[in-house]
C-alpha cells in the first residue's frame, strides 16, 4: 500500500504543478496517469477508465475550493452567472457520470483521446472565441451548464476548458471568465464524486478500498500532493516562458492521446 500511496502522490505533485504553470485542469494530467497506474495494479480492465474519471472528478472536488477563493478575492468571479449555470451543471454532470457508467473503457477512453486532441488544438492555436453576445436567458444557461457538465463528467475534468470559451463568448473579460469558471468547476466536481460513487456503489470487484468509482488511495495522494505543488506552478510561470511550454505541453497532449488510441487497436 505505501508503494501505491508513492506512486499517487508523484500524480499528484506532476498534476498540481503543471496546473499551476500552465493553468490547465489538472484532469488532462491525472485521468491518463491513472490510466495507467491502475492497469498496472491488476484492475478489471472494464473499470480501469471509470475508475479514473471518478477519482480524478473528488480530487477536482478539493482543488477547485482554493482556486475559486484566491479569484475570489481578486474580485475575478462573476457570481450571477455561476448562480444561473450551476442548475444545469449539476444535472449535466450527474447524467454524464450515469452514462459514463453504462459505457465501456474502450469507448470512454476514445472519448478522451478526441477530447485531448481538441484541447491540444486550442493550446497550439491559441483560440479564443470573439465575444459576440450576452449571456442567454435562464433555459440558454441551464443548457449551456448541461453540455459542459455532461462533457466535463465524460472525461473527468473541472469544465474550465469548455466554459472559459463560454465564459468569452458571453462577453466576459479573460480574467473574469477564468475566475468564473474555477467556481463552476466546483459544483461540477462535487456532482460528479456523488455520480460515481452513486453509480460504482453497487459493484464488486473494484480495488479495495475504494467509494464506487473513487480510489481511496489514489485520491489521498493526488489531494496531498497537488495541493502542495501547486503554488510552485504559480511562481514557476513568472519565471518560464509559459506561452512556448503550452505547445510542448499541447505536442505531449498529442503523444499521450495516441498512444491511448493504440492501446484500442
Amino acid at each position: 500500500m505505501l508503494i501505491i500511496l508513492s506512486t499517487y502522490l508523484l500524480v499528484g505533485a506532476l498534476a498540481g504543478v503543471l496546473a499551476g504553470l500552465l493553468g490547465i485542469g489538472g484532469g488532462l494530467v491525472i485521468v491518463p496517469m491513472l490510466v495507467f497506474c491502475l492497469s498496472r495494479q491488476a484492475v478489471a480492465p472494464q473499470a480501469v477508465m471509470h475508475i479514473a474519471l471518478g477519482t480524478s472528478m473528488a480530487s477536482i472536488m478539493f482543488t477547485a475550493v482554493s482556486s475559486f477563493s484566491a479569484h475570489h478575492k481578486r474580485g475575478a468571479v462573476h457570481w450571477p452567472a455561476v448562480r444561473r449555470i450551476v442548475p444545469g451543471i449539476l444535472t449535466g454532470t450527474f447524467l454524464g457520470s450515469w452514462v459514463a457508467s453504462r459505457l465501456s473503457t474502450n469507448f470512454l477512453k476514445a472519448f478522451f483521446v478526441v477530447f485531448l486532441y481538441y484541447v491540444a488544438f486550442q493550446m497550439l492555436t491559441n483560440g479564443k472565441p470573439r465575444a459576440s453576445r450576452d449571456f442567454p436567458g435562464n433555459a440558454g444557461m441551464f443548457g449551456a451548464g448541461n453540455v459542459i457538465g455532461l462533457v466535463s463528467s465524460l472525461v473527468g475534468i473541472g469544465g474550465g476548458t469548455l466554459s472559459v470559451p463560454f465564459m468569452l463568448w458571453c462577453n466576459l473579460a479573460v480574467h473574469q471568465a477564468i475566475g468564473t469558471s474555477a467556481a463552476i468547476g466546483f459544483p461540477i466536481a462535487v456532482a460528479g464524486t456523488v455520480g460515481y460513487i452513486f453509480n460504482g456503489w453497487h459493484l464488486t470487484g473494484l480495488p479495495v478500498p475504494s467509494l464506487g468509482y473513487i480510489y481511496l488511495p489514489a485520491l489521498a495522494g493526488i489531494v496531498a500532493a497537488s495541493v502542495l505543488t501547486a503554488p510552485l506552478g504559480v511562481r514557476l510561470a513568472h519565471s518560464l516562458p509559459v506561452d512556448k511550454l503550452k505547445r510542448v505541453f499541447a505536442v505531449l497532449l498529442i503523444v499521450v492521446g495516441t498512444r491511448m488510441l493504440v492501446g484500442l487497436v
